[in-house]
C-alpha cells in the first residue's frame, strides 16, 4: 500500500485525515508509515531497498513540506505517521520546535552522520547533503577573480550578479549562515552589496539562475550544486562552472536533506530502523545516485558525477542554527530590500 499526497491544502486536512488514518493504522508493527516532503521517485527505490534488506514495509504519503507539518499538527496523538521526511534545515529545525519528533540517538547514527548534519537534541538527521556555492559563465568570469559569499558582495559584481528570492528557504538558510558566521551588522552589508549588485529581480528558481548566466544576463549567481548537476546532465557544453565559496575561511555552506522519528509514531522501533538504514553506506550511495547530492555519511563515495566537480570544505555551523536564525534572516532581507 502506498498512500501519495502531490498536494495537501488545509481544507483537505479534514476530509482526508479520518480516512488516511484508517486506512494507515490497520498497518502492523511490520511496517512504517512515512510522511514525505521529498518526492514518490527520490525516496521510493530507498525504501524498496529497505523493505528488501529487513522485511519491514513501507507506507508512504507525499506532500509539500508546510502542508504535512501542518496535517501531523491536526492529527497529534492519532497520527499514522512514524517518521517525517523533508528537505532543508529550516523545516526540520521548525518540525522539532512544532514538537513533532522525538529524540533519536543511536550509536549507528552517530557514527554515520557528523554532528553538524544533526539536531543536537537528536530531533532529525540529515540523510544527504546539498552545497549552495557559486556558478559563474567560464566565458566571462576568472575564477581567480572568485572567493567568498562576501565577496560577491563588492563593487566589481556590479549588474553581474543573479540570485534567487528571499522567499525561498534554501536563501533563507544561507542568510541565516551567513549571519551565524560574520555577526548581524556585517551580514547586512554583505546581503546590502548583493541587492546593489543584481542584474536583474531575483529568480524563483536556480535553475533560471543558470539560463540568466548562460544568455548573458549576469556572470554568477548562488546554486544548490544538484541543480548544476540536472543542467550539466542534458547540457554536457553548458558554459557554466562551480566554483568552491569560502575555502579558506569558514567553508562552503551546506543544507541537507533529512528526517525524523514522530513523537507520536506506533512503530518507533521499525522507524528507527529505517533512519539508522538511511544513514548506512548502501542506502547513501543509492541518494546520491538519485538527484545529485552528496552523501550526509562522509565516509562514502560521492556519486561519479558529483565527484567529477571536486572535493570542498564544508561549513561546519551546526544546521540547527539554519531555523534558529531564519526569522533574523528574513528580517534582515526586507530591512535590506532583498525581495
Amino acid at each position: 500500500m502506498k498512500i501519495k499526497v502531490l498536494a495537501v491544502s488545509t481544507v483537505a486536512f479534514c476530509l482526508l485525515t479520518v480516512s488516511s488514518i484508517a486506512t494507515v493504522q490497520a498497518a502492523s508493527q511490520d511496517s512504517v508509515t512515512v510522511y514525505s516532503a521529498r518526492k514518490e521517485h527520490l525516496i521510493q527505490p530507498l525504501f524498496k531497498a529497505f523493505t528488501k534488506d529487513t522485511g519491514i514495509k513501507v507506507e508512504y504519503l507525499t506532500g509539500k513540506g508546510n502542508a504535512l507539518i501542518e496535517r501531523l499538527k491536526l492529527e497529534g496523538k492519532n497520527t499514522p505517521a512514524d517518521m517525517f521526511m523533508t528537505v532543508d534545515a529550516g523545516n526540520l529545525w521548525y518540525a522539532g520546535s512544532q514538537d513533532l519528533f522525538q529524540s533519536v540517538q543511536t550509536d549507528t547514527i552517530k557514527n554515520n552522520i557528523p554532528a553538524h548534519l544533526r539536531d543536537p537534541q537528536g530531533l532529525w538527521t540529515g540523510l544527504s547533503v546539498r552545497a549552495r556555492t557559486i556558478v559563474y559563465s567560464t566565458k566571462r568570469v576568472d575564477p581567480a577573480d572568485l572567493s567568498t559569499y562576501a565577496d560577491l558582495s563588492l563593487p566589481k559584481w556590479q549588474n553581474r550578479l543573479c540570485l534567487r528570492t528571499s522567499r525561498k528557504i534554501y536563501t533563507k538558510s544561507l542568510v541565516a549562515a551567513v549571519i551565524y558566521n560574520h555577526g548581524k551588522d556585517a551580514a547586512g552589508e554583505i546581503i546590502s552589496g548583493w541587492v546593489n549588485n543584481l542584474a536583474a529581480t531575483p529568480n524563483a528558481k536556480d535553475s533560471q539562475v543558470m539560463q540568466a548566466i548562460l544568455s548573458g544576463q549576469c556572470d554568477a549567481g548562488l546554486v544548490n550544486t544538484y541543480y548544476f548537476g540536472r543542467l550539466i546532465e542534458k547540457n554536457p557544453d553548458a558554459a557554466l562552472k562551480l566554483f568552491w565559496a569560502n575555502q579558506d575561511t569558514t567553508g562552503v555552506h551546506v543544507n541537507i536533506s533529512g528526517a525524523g522519528v514522530t513523537k507520536h509514531a506506533s512503530n518507533a522501533t521499525g522507524a528507527i530502523a529505517l533512519l539508522e538504514w538511511l544513514s548506512s553506506a548502501k542506502a547513501q550511495t543509492i541518494y546520491g545516485a538519485l538527484n545529485k547530492e552528496y552523501p550526509a555519511n562522509q565516509n562514502v563515495d560521492s556519486d561519479p558525477v558529483v565527484s567529477a566537480w571536486g572535493a570542498f570544505k564544508q561549513d561546519k555551523m551546526n544546521l540547527s542554527q539554519a531555523g534558529i536564525l531564519q526569522a533574523e534572516a528574513v528580517k534582515l532581507m526586507q530591512i535590506k530590500g532583498y525581495r
